[in-house]
């Protein structure tokens, strides 16, 4: 596998870990003085827009917002293209969240997160992750895949993509991601839940995190290598159901019921 796979099959959205460990806390699962450095990892995190603030501040600051929400009003919101399932409905948040493909969602306000890109007075580049704070005026929880259910649309559909991408000889055009999709054999990852997440979540979360770093890859180097305009839309149309079931076996893993 190229390093530029590796790295992706190595990487999760940034809101899942943001709403599982939320989630976590508020369960009293984990301690409020870990939350930031666990979301943020190696990054510089912001908070825009909060109530009760005038300028971006950092992410401990934004996070006792979440202090009075039960767990599962805590929810994970990955939306894509004719698919906005879990979204308030028409407005800003429900706009950002389709632009960035992410976000996180209460009955009052979600989050939504933006990298930004910055130079150095040096020339040197570098990059903060600001969540953007959207207020939610009514909202109401839609029905969403358990965690057994998603796991078996993912597999099927894992299965389904393979068969035709071996079809269109897809180690021939695109042997980067035909590597990747390799890897989704192997059990292990380095993409992790917190502590109070079932088995069958940690796994679940773990696989869907190196499918959809595979799909990122695959959907930035479209149209992958493919000889011709037909091949390239028979490649998209073997993936996009693939990218369906990933998106919504992360939801169902982060927004699993917790136990202490």
């Amino acid at each position: 596998m190229s390093p530029a796979a590796d790295a992706a099959t190595r990487t999760a959205r940034r809101s899942t870990r943001f709403v599982a460990w939320v989630r976590a806390w508020r369960a009293g699962l984990v301690p409020f003085d870990e939350l930031a450095d666990e979301i943020a990892g190696d990054e510089e995190h912001l908070v825009a827009d909060a109530p009760g603030t005038w300028t971006d501040v950092p992410l401990p600051q934004g996070l006792p917002l979440f202090a009075k929400l039960h767990p599962d009003e805590i929810r994970l919101v990955l939306p894509a293209p004719g698919d906005p399932r879990g979204l308030p409905g028409p407005g800003e948040l429900t706009g950002a969240a389709m632009l960035a493909g992410e976000a996180l969602v209460t009955p009052t306000f979600g989050f939504v997160p933006q990298v930004r890109q910055h130079t150095s007075g040096s020339g040197v580049e570098f990059e903060t992750l600001l969540w953007r704070f959207f207020p939610i005026a009514e909202h109401r929880p839609v029905f969403q895949l358990g965690a057994a259910e998603a796991e078996a649309e993912l597999t099927h559909a894992l299965g389904e993509a393979t068969a035709q991408l071996t079809k269109l000889d897809v180690a021939h055009w695109k042997p980067e991601l035909a590597g990747a999709l390799q890897a989704l054999r192997r059990p292990e990852s380095t993409a992790t839940l917190p502590p109070g997440f079932d088995p069958r979540a940690r796994r679940l979360f773990a696989r869907a995190s190196v499918l959809d770093q595979v799909l990122a890859l695959a959907e930035t180097n479209a149209p992958g290598g493919a000889i011709n305009g037909y091949e390239a839309q028979q490649r998209d149309a073997a993936l996009r159901p693939l990218m369906s079931a990933c998106r919504q076996a992360l939801v169902a893993a982060c927004n699993s019921p917790l136990h202490a």
